[in-house]
C-alpha cells in the first residue's frame, strides 16, 4: 500500500526534468533578450553619436562656407583695424586736427615776432598768415597721404596673402573709403599750399 512502482517514479521524474528544462530554457531565452536589448541599446547610442558628430561637422562647414575668411588663419582683425584707421586719418585731413591747429598757432607766433612792425602789409600778411595756412595744409596733406597708403595697403594686401582667402566685403570698403579721403584731402592740401585755392587777399 502507498509504494510507488518504477512506472510511476520514472515518470515523475522525467516529469520533474521537463520542468527542470524549461525553466533552464525560459530563464535562456530571457537573458537573450537582456543581452539583445542591451546591444540594441548600445547601437542606438552609438547612431545617436555619429548623427550627433554628422550634425556638428555639417554646421562647422556651413559656417565655413558662409564665412571663407574665417576658414584658415587670422580673421582679419589686422586689416579691419588699419581700414578703420585709414578712413579716420582721411576725414582728419579733411576737417584738420589737433596737430595742424598747433602747428598753425606756432607759425603764426612766429611770424608776429620776426616781423617788424615797419614792415609791409604784404609782407605782414604773408609772414603772420600765409605762412599758418601753408603749415595747416602741409599737415592735412600729410594725414591724407597716410590715409591713402594705408588703405591701398589694406587693398592690395590679400594678393599676397593665402591664396584664396576672401577679404570681409566691410574692410574693403572701409578701405576705400579711406582711399577716397585720401585723394580728397591730398588734392585740397596741394591747392591750398600752392595758394591755387583760397590763396592770400591782395593787399594792393
Amino acid at each position: 500500500m502507498g509504494t510507488k512502482t518504477a512506472d510511476e517514479t520514472g515518470a515523475t521524474t522525467g516529469a520533474e526534468a521537463t520542468t527542470d528544462e524549461e525553466k533552464v530554457s525560459v530563464t535562456k531565452s530571457a537573458d537573450d533578450a537582456t543581452e539583445a536589448g542591451t546591444e540594441s541599446a548600445g547601437d542606438a547610442r552609438a547612431e545617436g553619436t555619429d548623427a550627433a558628430l554628422d550634425a556638428e561637422d555639417a554646421e562647422h562647414d556651413a559656417d565655413l562656407a558662409e564665412d571663407p575668411a574665417g576658414a584658415e588663419g587670422p580673421s582679419g582683425v589686422g586689416l579691419g583695424a588699419a581700414a578703420v584707421v585709414s578712413a579716420v586719418l582721411g576725414l582728419v585731413s579733411l576737417t584738420g586736427g589737433w596737430i595742424g591747429t598747433v602747428a598753425a598757432a606756432r607759425e603764426t607766433l612766429i611770424g608776429q615776432l620776426q616781423t617788424s612792425s615797419n614792415a609791409s602789409v604784404a609782407t605782414q600778411v604773408k609772414e603772420v598768415y600765409g605762412d599758418a595756412w601753408q603749415t595747416t595744409a602741409l599737415w592735412a596733406g600729410g594725414f591724407a597721404l597716410v590715409a591713402l597708403i594705408t588703405g591701398v595697403v589694406v587693398i592690395a594686401r590679400p594678393a599676397f596673402g593665402a591664396p584664396g582667402r576672401v577679404q570681409a566685403p566691410w574692410i574693403k570698403s572701409v578701405a576705400w573709403a579711406g582711399v577716397a579721403l585720401g585723394v580728397i584731402g591730398l588734392l585740397l592740401a596741394v591747392l591750398k599750399y600752392s595758394d591755387a585755392l583760397l590763396g592770400l587777399p591782395s593787399t594792393g
